[in-house]
């Protein structure tokens, strides 16, 4: 009897908003962004090195990008709904 009163009164509710998924579709964006800037890099013949792989894009940009989309991830999840 329990459950058929719950299943009455229950009515369903997303966890978030439209606002929650605006702000996580941005932070998967950032994050795909930076794992794009880090690819690549390599050179066309294996036994010779490369050393675009050392660059400020790969080395420090696209990392930073990568844990800004995450921030941002965490941003959206702990972001209170505003009721109306």
């Amino acid at each position: 009897m329990g459950e058929k009163k719950r299943k009455e009164e229950g009515h369903s509710t997303f966890i978030f908003n439209k606002r929650n998924y605006k702000i996580m579709i941005l932070g998967l964006v950032i994050i795909a962004f930076g794992f794009i800037l880090m690819s690549g890099g390599g050179s066309e013949d294996p036994n010779m090195f490369s050393s675009d792989i050392y660059n400020f894009r790969r080395i420090r940009l696209a990392p930073a990008l990568v844990l800004l989309g995450f921030g941002v991830q965490v941003y959206a999840i702990l972001s209170n709904k505003q009721e109306k």
